[in-house]
C-alpha cells in the first residue's frame, strides 16, 4: 500500500504570480550599444568596401568625392588583399547583380566637362545631352561639342579611369564615360560578358577616343567546354583571338583605341603572368588598325621596368602603388592619366587642354 499525502486545497501555497510585483527593467549601457554599432558599421564598411569606391569614383567630382575616395581607398586595398572583395561580388552575383547579358551598360557612369551658366537670368546651366552630340573632328573638341571618350577597364582600369575621366571632364571640351567593373577581364565572359558591355556602351556614348586598361584577372582557364588551361599553347591562341576581336569590335565605329599595359607586380610569380598577358596584348594591337599600345612601366615603375611603389618625378618621389602590391595609387593614377592624354595630343594629334 502505498503511502499517500493529503494536501489540502485551501491551506496549498499558490504559485507565483506572474503579476505580483514590478518587473525588473533591463538596460543597455549607451557606451555599448555605441560600441556594438560602430563594430556593425566598421564590418559593413570593409565588406562592401570595392563597391563604396565604385560608387564614389563615378559620383560628381567635388570635395565630396575626394574625401570619400581617400578614406575608403586604403580599405579597399585591405578587402582584395585578403580577398574580401571576391566575397563581396560573389554575394552580388548571387543577387543577380554581376551579370550584363540583360542590356548591359549598369557600370557606366558619363561625367560631363564643366557648363558655362547662362546668361539669361532664371534658367539652370544645361549640359548638352550626350544622345544629340553630333560627329564632330577630333582635332577641334569644344565645350559645345566635346570629344567623346569611353573609359573601360577592371579595378586597375578603375584606377586610372578615375583620374583619366576628372582630368579629361576639367579640359571643358572632353565627354569622359567610365565602363569599368572590377575581377573582370576577357577569360571568363560567364562572369562578366566585356564584348557584350561594349557592345552595349558603344550606342551609347558614340566615343571617338576609347581607352582599355585591363588583363590581370585573366591568368585563369578558360571555361569550357571544351575549358582550356592557362599556361597552354593553346590559351594563348585563344586569348589573343579574343583580344584581337575585342580591340576590332571597340574599333569597329572609327574611334581609336589605346589599350594601356599592366604595370608590373610586386609579387614574382603574380608578376610573370601579367607580362605574360601583356605580351599577348600588345602582339594583338599590332594587328588591329587604330589600335595605340602604352607601355606602363615606362611612367610608373623602376627605372628598369620592375616593381616600384615610388617614382621620381620632376625631383620628387611619387608614391605610385598602393600597400597590395597590385593596384595603382591616386598619385600613380594620375602620372599614368597624364601620359594617356600626352598619347591623345601627340599620336592622335587631339589639342586636349
Amino acid at each position: 500500500m502505498s503511502d499517500l499525502i493529503e494536501v489540502d486545497d485551501q491551506h496549498a501555497p499558490s504559485a507565483p504570480s506572474k503579476r505580483s510585483g514590478p518587473r525588473p527593467s533591463t538596460t543597455i549601457n549607451w557606451q555599448r550599444l555605441l560600441g556594438l554599432m560602430a563594430a556593425t558599421l566598421a564590418i559593413w564598411l570593409f565588406i562592401d568596401s570595392t563597391t563604396l569606391q565604385h560608387n564614389a569614383q563615378v559620383s560628381p567630382v567635388g570635395i565630396r568625392r575626394t574625401i570619400a575616395l581617400d578614406l575608403l581607398g586604403p580599405v579597399a586595398a585591405l578587402s582584395r588583399v585578403t580577398q574580401v572583395s571576391h566575397l563581396e561580388s560573389w554575394a552580388n552575383g548571387a543577387l543577380g547583380r554581376n551579370g550584363n547579358g540583360s542590356g548591359g551598360g549598369e557600370s557606366l557612369t558619363i561625367i560631363m566637362p564643366p557648363v558655362q551658366k547662362r546668361t539669361t537670368t532664371g534658367h539652370p546651366p544645361i549640359h548638352p545631352a550626350i544622345t544629340t552630340i553630333p560627329p564632330n573632328s577630333m582635332q577641334s573638341p569644344t565645350a559645345t561639342d566635346p570629344l567623346r571618350v569611353l573609359l573601360i577597364g577592371d579595378s586597375l582600369g578603375i584606377d586610372l579611369g578615375d583620374a583619366l575621366q576628372n582630368r579629361l571632364a576639367a579640359t571643358g571640351v572632353v565627354v569622359a564615360a567610365l565602363d569599368a567593373k572590377e575581377s573582370t577581364g576577357l577569360t571568363r565572359p560567364d562572369y562578366f560578358n566585356w564584348p557584350a558591355e561594349l557592345t552595349s556602351a558603344l550606342p551609347k556614348v558614340n566615343p571617338q577616343v576609347i581607352v582599355v586598361m585591363m588583363g590581370a584577372n585573366d591568368p585563369q582557364a578558360i571555361p569550357g567546354p571544351p575549358g582550356i588551361s592557362y599556361g597552354t599553347a593553346a590559351w594563348d591562341v585563344a586569348y589573343r583571338h579574343r583580344a584581337v576581336s575585342f580591340m576590332r569590335l571597340a574599333t569597329s565605329e572609327g574611334a581609336s583605341l589605346i589599350w594601356v599595359s599592366l604595370p608590373p607586380m610586386q609579387d614574382a610569380a603574380l608578376n610573370a603572368k601579367v607580362q605574360h598577358v601583356n605580351d599577348l596584348q600588345r602582339s594583338a594591337a599590332a594587328k588591329v588598325p587604330k589600335v595605340i599600345y602604352i607601355e606602363s612601366n615606362q611612367v610608373i615603375a623602376a627605372p628598369g621596368g620592375g616593381f616600384s611603389a615610388f617614382v621620381t618625378k620632376d625631383g620628387q618621389n611619387i608614391n605610385v602603388r598602393t600597400p597590395d602590391g597590385i593596384h595603382i595609387s591616386p598619385s600613380g593614377s594620375n602620372v599614368l592619366a597624364a601620359s594617356v592624354i600626352h598619347t591623345m595630343r601627340k599620336q592622335l594629334d587631339i589639342p586636349v587642354p
